[in-house]
């Protein structure tokens, strides 16, 4: 069996429902992933926009040191950078600069924008501290990457 992220909200390629937007409740969505590889200790989970207008992928959220054993995260994490839900995880900056999830927001009558849910599988609790960017994740995760998983969204205003 092959790693799977999946959300009961949407499918592949399916769109976000507004509930998770930033013209909704703005809330994280929930998500469910199955297979994880043999020794994965912790989980770490990067959501980006690579339709945004600007040379790097708009990023909604960075959440990190994820319990392996967790097998879902329910909607609506707090916006913390060390949130109750899910225990023990952290969660970095975004694009807007804040922690926490941030929902599809594109420019009005920019199209279709494809949001990558991206989830990992480490064979090591990484020894970080909340607030990690995007870059500093995947250069913490360089070397622990087990396998990893991918759920596509769409929204579009």
């Amino acid at each position: 069996m092959s790693m799977t992220i999946r959300s009961s909200a949407f499918g592949e390629g399916q769109a976000i429902p507004r509930r998770y937007s930033g013209d909704g409740e703005d809330i994280s969505p929930p998500l469910s992933f199955a297979g994880l590889p043999e020794g994965t200790r912790e989980l770490a989970l990067i959501v980006d926009d690579p339709d945004a207008p600007r040379p790097e992928p708009w990023v909604h959220w960075v959440l990190y040191k994820v319990p392996a054993d967790l097998g879902t995260l329910d909607e609506g994490i707090p916006p913390d950078a060390t949130p109750s839900v899910p225990p023990g995880a952290m969660q970095g900056t975004n694009s807007w600069g804040a922690y926490g999830y941030m929902g599809p927001a594109p420019p009005r009558g920019h199209g279709v924008h494809h949001y990558h849910i991206r989830l990992y599988a480490l064979d090591e609790p990484l020894p970080v501290s909340d607030g990690l960017d995007k870059a500093g994740l995947l250069e913490a995760m360089q070397g622990h990457i087990l396998g990893q998983a991918e759920l596509v969204g769409t929204y579009q205003r």
